[in-house]
């Protein structure tokens, strides 16, 4: 058994996960949103499910953002209050055992790819389209983090192929302009929406008038799928993964996956595309599920160590 931490920005879950990928126990709490407030509550969660289920095992934690190789620091989280922050190593003090992190779009990926919608797939490339935009990779069952612990971090090259109305693009939280976390994301559809109309709508409001036949919300959840479709013909050219797995909120929307790979088509330079784009198997399960499985399985001995 494996306990996994979804660090999530509005909630923190902690789950212990079977050997054969089941849950056999799982919290969450509300994300207290302060940083030593969110380490107790972490360690609180734990020790709840393992209290549960009379597991002690090793943890993995699915976050936003990543651990600096140079610093051991986070970095680069839309949570911004975790950058510059020792967090699993204030984490290990907390728990009082090793802990691994890793990107929530790479525990994403790494769940999907072992028994989800990417299963027997050699290249899983992963996407959540949520509030942010982040990626991930897995090759052949493997987690693929990269020499400075960045790979898979789409959400933040530039929108590809961008129009006239497009560049140089909205400024984005990192410091650049036109990333493609501000167009193909949640607050990017909102953002988008706006300023083409003047009407302040939720995504997931646009997503309802569209569905409902709204001409301007049509528009902008076509413009959405259009920008993604670009996107993911970028991560074609690099490295043309045999799936794209969608999580998060957009990939909710069922309407968008037979609108994305003509899109992919017209951008990727191939004459022919033939792979996969499928919703996430185990939906917004799918982060503690890969952060568990940062850990191989324990042996019965090294639990009782």
């Amino acid at each position: 058994m494996r306990i996994g931490i979804d660090f999530g920005g509005t909630k923190i879950e902690a789950a212990v996960v079977g050997d054969d990928g089941a849950f056999l126990a799982r919290r969450r709490e509300p994300n207290p949103g302060d940083y030593d407030a969110a380490i107790r509550t972490v360690a609180r969660l734990v020790a709840a499910v393992e209290a549960e289920t009379g597991a002690v095992g090793p943890i993995g934690v699915a976050a936003p953002g990543s651990v600096s190789p140079t610093s051991g620091l986070m970095r680069n989280a839309n949570s911004t209050w975790l950058n510059g922050r020792a967090f699993p190593q204030d984490l290990e003090r907390a728990l009082e055992r090793p802990v691994r992190l890793a990107n929530d779009a790479n525990c994403l990926a790494l769940s999907e790819a072992v028994d989800g919608a990417g299963a027997g797939k050699g290249v899983v490339f992963a996407i959540i389209v949520g509030t942010g935009c982040g990626g991930g990779v897995v090759v052949d069952g493997a987690l693929i983090e990269g020499a400075n612990g960045v790979a898979g971090e789409w959400g933040h090259t530039s929108l590809p192929w961008p129009s006239a109305e497009e560049a140089p693009g909205p400024a984005c939280w990192c410091g650049l302009h036109g990333c493609l976390e501000t167009w193909v994301s949640g607050s990017g559809l909102q953002r988008d929406h706006l300023e083409r109309t003047g009407r302040p709508l939720t995504a997931e409001a646009i997503v309802a008038a569209a569905g409902g036949g709204e001409p301007e919300a049509r528009r902008s959840l076509d413009l959405c799928v259009d920008r993604l479709g670009r996107a993911i013909a970028m991560v074609v050219n690099l490295i043309d993964p045999d799936a794209f797995i969608l999580g998060g909120g957009l990939s909710n929307v069922g309407e968008i996956y037979p609108t994305l790979p003509p899109v992919v088509e017209r951008y990727a330079f191939t004459d022919a595309w033939n792979g996969v784009i499928a919703p996430a198997r185990w939906g917004d399960s799918s982060g503690v599920r890969g952060a568990a499985r940062l850990w191989p399985s324990p042996t019965a001995q090294e639990i009782s160590a």
